[in-house]
This record gives C-alpha cells, sequence and structure tokens, in this order.
C-alpha cells in the first residue's frame, strides 16, 4: 500500500502537468485580449508529436537519442518527493533534499550533453548559459528547501512539505519570494527566459532543443511541464494552509492554478531582462533566502531559551 500511496505525486504530475501551460498560455492571451489557444492544447501538442518520427543529424551519437529519456525520467522521478495533501507514504530519507536537486541537476547535466552533441554553435551557446545559470539558481533553491524544514523542525523534505504550516509570516515571505524566481529561472520563464522567442541570440532552453523531433521532442516538452509542475507544487505546499485532507486537496488545486496565472500575468507585464541582469536578480534571490534562513535560526534561538 505505501508503494501505491507513493505513485500518487507521479501519476497527479503525468495526468495534470501539461494543464500549468496551459492556464499560463490562456491568460497571456486573456490580458492581452485574445482568445488564445485552448486549455489542453499542450496535451493535443504532445500528442502530436509522439505520434510523429525522429530525425537525427548525423553529427550527434547516443548521448543526443538518450538524452530525452534520461530528462523524464530523472523529473518524473523527482516528484516522487513531494507528497500531496494527506497522501503519505512519499519517497523519503535523510538526505533526499540533496538527491532531489542533483535528481534534477543530473537530468540538467543530460540535456546540456545533448545541445552540446550536435555540434551546433547556437545550441552550445543556449547550453553555456544553462549551465551557468543554473549553477547560480541550484543553491537559492537548496537554502529556500533548508528555511522550510528548519522551520518545521523535519528532516525529509516530504515531512517539512506535511508538517504544519509555516506560522512565521517573515520566513514564509522570505522563502516564497525567491522561491517564485527559481521557479521562473529554473523553468525558462520571463524575465529570465522567453519559451515563445525563436531568436537563437536571446534563447536558453528553446535553442538547446532545436535539432529534437518527434518522441524525442514530446519527452522534452513533457519533462519541462513536469519540471514546472514539480516547482509550483513545492512552493504551492509551503503556501498551504493546514485544515481537512479533502480542503488540503481543493485549496492546493486553488493555489496552482493561482501561481499559473500569476506566471501568465508577469510575462504580459514585464520583458525579458538582459542577460547580463539574469545572475543579479538570482543573486538578489539568494540574499532574500539567507535572510529568511538568518530569521528561521534567531526563532529557534529564540524558542530555545524561552524568550
Amino acid at each position: 500500500m505505501k508503494f501505491l500511496a507513493m505513485l500518487i505525486s507521479p501519476l497527479a504530475a503525468l495526468i495534470l502537468s501539461p494543464l500549468i501551460p496551459g492556464v499560463i498560455n490562456r491568460t497571456k492571451a486573456m490580458i492581452a485580449g485574445r482568445q488564445g489557444p485552448p486549455l489542453l492544447q499542450v496535451y493535443y501538442d504532445l500528442f502530436r508529436l509522439f505520434r510523429k518520427g525522429s530525425v537525427f543529424s548525423t553529427t550527434t551519437s547516443w548521448l543526443f537519442r538518450a538524452a530525452p529519456v534520461i530528462i523524464f525520467a530523472t523529473t518524473i522521478g523527482a516528484t516522487c518527493f513531494i507528497p500531496l495533501p494527506s497522501i503519505e507514504g512519499s519517497l523519503s530519507f535523510s538526505g533526499d533534499i540533496v538527491f532531489l536537486l542533483y535528481l534534477l541537476a543530473f537530468g540538467r547535466f543530460f540535456l546540456i550533453l545533448s545541445a552540446l552533441d550536435t555540434g551546433s554553435a547556437f545550441e552550445g551557446m543556449g547550453a553555456s548559459r544553462e549551465a551557468f545559470f543554473s549553477a547560480l539558481a541550484e543553491p537559492v533553491a537548496f537554502i529556500c528547501l533548508i528555511n522550510v524544514m528548519k522551520a518545521c523542525g523535519a528532516q525529509t523534505i516530504g515531512a517539512a512539505l506535511s508538517a504544519p504550516a509555516l506560522t512565521d509570516s517573515i520566513t514564509l515571505a522570505l522563502t516564497a519570494i525567491p522561491l517564485f524566481l527559481i521557479l521562473l529561472c529554473e523553468n525558462a520563464r520571463i524575465p529570465i527566459d522567453d519559451p515563445t522567442t525563436h531568436l537563437e541570440l536571446t534563447m536558453i532552453h528553446e535553442v538547446m532543443i532545436l535539432d529534437n523531433s518527434g518522441s524525442g521532442l514530446a519527452l522534452m516538452e513533457y519533462a519541462a511541464s513536469l519540471k514546472l509542475w514539480l516547482f509550483s507544487l513545492i512552493l504551492g505546499r509551503i503556501l498551504l494552509p493546514r485544515t481537512g485532507p479533502v480542503a488540503q486537496v481543493v485549496l492546493l488545486f486553488i493555489i496552482l492554478a493561482s501561481i499559473a496565472v500569476l506566471i501568465g500575468a508577469v510575462e504580459s507585464m514585464m520583458a525579458r531582462v538582459r542577460m547580463a541582469r539574469v545572475p543579479q536578480l538570482i543573486i538578489g534571490a539568494g540574499i532574500v533566502a539567507l535572510l529568511g534562513f538568518l530569521v528561521s535560526v534567531t526563532n529557534i534561538l529564540l524558542v530555545v531559551r524561552g524568550i
């Protein structure tokens, strides 16, 4: 039974993750006064790509063919560590926060390798940007998750997200705000990257998958939706108030939809920042997350001393 319960979160991610970019696209269309694509357009696109054949360049090796499968597998594996509300049996052990982040890093490593394997200067440029920005974003994500674990007194990320809600509003704000920026960075969204552009000189994620086609491209796009779902779920679990089991599930989906709407609003009201400004944004988010860590440690010391 515990094994079956562990599968609920990845199954929910597989089924519902394409809805997140669907809500984002609909929000952007509504703000722009357009009808926009259907809410289920991402499902249609994935189904269409899976039915198509793949074309491989003669310069690519087995790395390029294996990368989509590895990226998809590592991303869906990461969702096993983030349980849904009132669901026991998520994959957890001491230090799982490090394993979670390195699992995502392993998939990113093969994404970069697949881009370099094509021999394209444009894809190599995107891979270089991805490696640099992710090296800045991963420590910030680590500090944010450590803040939640320390505030809840938990040893695993699943237990921390299932613990009573953060009562310290300052720690909550100093964790949620930088985590939202890391969500935008890790998923190549505005203001870090524009997922709809096709100008290679300004792309990060899209330029790395230009040579992918058919089922390989479908796995890449599916993994991107899963990663967006994963970070949205983490942020949603942090913001989720602790109520009854049914109410928690309903509130979580409302929060996830709100996060998607917020992403769409940000992308509609902001432009992509200059590449030189991206490290400043990430470092700024890291400083905010570090302040949240210091506040959390200070509160624990005050409780220990009985103040």
